[in-house]
């Protein structure tokens, strides 16, 4: 049984994980604008750059400590996996639909906490997982109608690497529960945003480069790098000491969610029915998740006997 210490403590790193989501899920936007004026790699070499000298003057002699270099620069591969397939994912599909396919993770990670770690998760969160993972199957579905070349079962290249991206994202999840400890938070945030700057810079001679240093693309550069990765990656971190990696997961399907909310209230896409539906499935799955353990403890307590 948790203890109520520990269960303030999870219900704490879980509001902080939401929050974060809502954050991460405006961002998509500005990605998705900040492409027009630099390639891919490019704009991940800034961001992370950026993000890496905020965490590296913050956590200074904390990044030598012992394990955080061989613990941080594997999930800095993962990381770097992620928003790679994520960044270039973007120029093939809307702010929407790779979050909405992102958030795949969802599933991702119940089955890589079973077939690597040997875990179970709960019937409430196995719950929420499904209607997760319905309401994100509502949410990016193919719409009937022409369809332009170059899909594969409904899904474009850009989904496709937007998927691939969950499956690396849930392997990093996994591993950041794992690896986070409640006081080397600095550290291990610094060494992965360094991994992701130079992996992205040494893939620059391999690609197309373009760079046009807009206020637009400045602006997105300085927001994703200080606040989207340096202090995101510094709360999820933070937030996955102090939960399991499986409820974290399902908090983050709320990050589609959030994303399509900031596409259409800044005019980038218009939603239906079946779009608002699955969303709604997405946060009904985050609550039972969340308060299911509870309110199946308050059930049962009804029908014992009271203590003598």
């Amino acid at each position: 049984m948790t203890t109520p210490g520990v269960e303030g403590g999870r219900w704490r790193a879980d509001g902080a994980l939401v929050l974060l989501c809502l954050f991460w899920g405006a961002t998509f936007v500005v990605v998705k604008d900040a492409l027009a004026f630099a390639d891919p790699f490019t704009f991940l070499t800034l961001r992370f750059s950026v993000g890496a000298a905020v965490m590296v003057a913050l956590a200074g002699r904390r990044m030598f400590a012992p394990g955080v270099l061989g613990k941080g620069a594997l999930l800095s591969v993962l990381l770097f996996l992620s928003f790679a397939l994520q960044t270039v994912g973007l120029k093939d599909t809307t702010p929407s639909r790779a979050a909405f396919l992102t958030g795949l993770n969802v599933l991702f990670v119940p089955l890589f906490s079973v077939v690597l770690l040997k875990r179970l998760p709960r019937v409430s969160t196995l719950v929420g997982v499904v209607m997760a993972a319905v309401g994100l199957y509502a949410l990016t579905m193919q719409a009937e109608g022409p369809v332009r070349p170059g899909h594969l079962w409904g899904l474009y290249l850009g989904d496709w690497l937007s998927i691939g991206c969950a499956a690396t994202y849930a392997g990093h999840i996994l591993l950041t529960e794992r690896f986070a400890s409640r006081d080397g938070v600095l550290g291990l945030v610094a060494v992965q945003l360094l991994g992701v700057a130079l992996l992205s810079a040494l893939c620059l001679p391999f690609v197309e480069r373009r760079l046009e240093p807009t206020p637009a693309l400045i602006g997105a550069v300085l927001v994703c790098g200080v606040l989207a990765s340096a202090v995101a990656i510094g709360v999820q971190t933070w937030g996955q000491a102090r939960t399991t990696a499986v409820r974290a997961a399902v908090i983050f399907a709320l990050e589609p969610v959030f994303a399509s909310v900031a596409s259409v209230v800044m005019g980038r896409e218009v939603l239906g029915p079946r779009e608002w539906f699955g969303g709604a499935l997405i946060l009904l799955g985050v609550l039972i998740s969340e308060l299911g353990p509870g309110a199946w403890e308050g059930w049962r307590a009804r029908g014992r006997p009271p203590a003598s």
